[in-house]
């Protein structure tokens, strides 16, 4: 049988990770890339603000190539579905894709967006995470290995005092009532660095947190890099 070639919609957190771990289990599925938008400003994802020397250490990890769609800053959202028209058009034919799967759990609006931009174009989108209750699906990613640092949270909906935790049993027993245990009302965002989805686990640390655009961000850093930095500082 031949296996459905995929491209997973690659955001750096927990609900992208876990999406390429189900699709790693499934014999007849080849996960054949990541997909993700990067601030082509900063040099980082976008919304998660994740640095891209760690969304290239995450691919390398995972073992799948990266597929980066660089999107201006600001964006408008014409500007990133052309950049993403591009990709679907153009990149997708070459590499064979089949299928584009999504982290989305039960954002009803936001499952029908991906499905009328996909429609007609030979790709056809996968949910393996939809509809399954986040508590228990947090406590599955937690149970199982998973580890990711909270790289932004929305003060409006979640206090400042989470970002740059990890996400695990104590962080999940202290969310206030009404926050999704996965963030998926856009609470919280994350970096993975260990879990079952990677050959070998990152080493990171937290760095500074600031405040922007109404957000609370960590940036989250490869060790070596800052031990790196650290050694240019005290040889000045």
């Amino acid at each position: 049988m031949r296996k459905a070639r995929v491209i997973v919609s690659w955001s750096t957190g927990k609900d992208s990770a876990w999406t390429l771990y189900r699709l790693q289990q499934m014999p007849d599925i080849e996960v054949v890339g990541l997909l993700t938008t990067v601030n082509a400003a900063f040099q980082r994802v976008a919304m998660h603000a994740v640095r891209e020397v760690l969304l290239e250490a995450q691919a390398e990890a995972a073992g799948v190539p990266l597929i980066r769609v660089p999107i201006p800053w600001p964006c408008t959202n014409a500007q990133y579905e052309e950049a993403m028209r591009r990709i679907v058009y153009e990149v997708c034919p070459q590499m064979g894709v089949t299928h584009m799967a999504f982290g989305d759990l039960f954002l009803e609006d936001v499952r029908a967006y991906r499905e009328t931009r996909l429609e007609g174009t030979g790709i056809t989108p996968l949910f393996p995470l939809w509809g399954e209750p986040t508590d228990k699906l947090a406590a599955q990613m937690v149970r199982e290995g998973l580890e990711a640092v909270i790289t932004c949270v929305n003060p409006k909906q979640l206090s400042e005092t989470f970002v740059g935790r990890v996400f695990d049993a104590a962080f999940l027993s202290e969310l206030p009532e009404g926050v999704d245990p996965c963030g998926e009302r856009g609470e919280f965002h994350s970096f993975v660095y260990k879990g079952p989805m990677f050959r070998h686990p990152l080493s990171v640390v937290v760095g500074e947190i600031v405040r922007r655009d109404g957000f609370v961000f960590a940036d989250v850093l490869l060790a070596e890099r800052r031990l790196e930095c650290e050694r240019r500082r005290g040889s000045y």
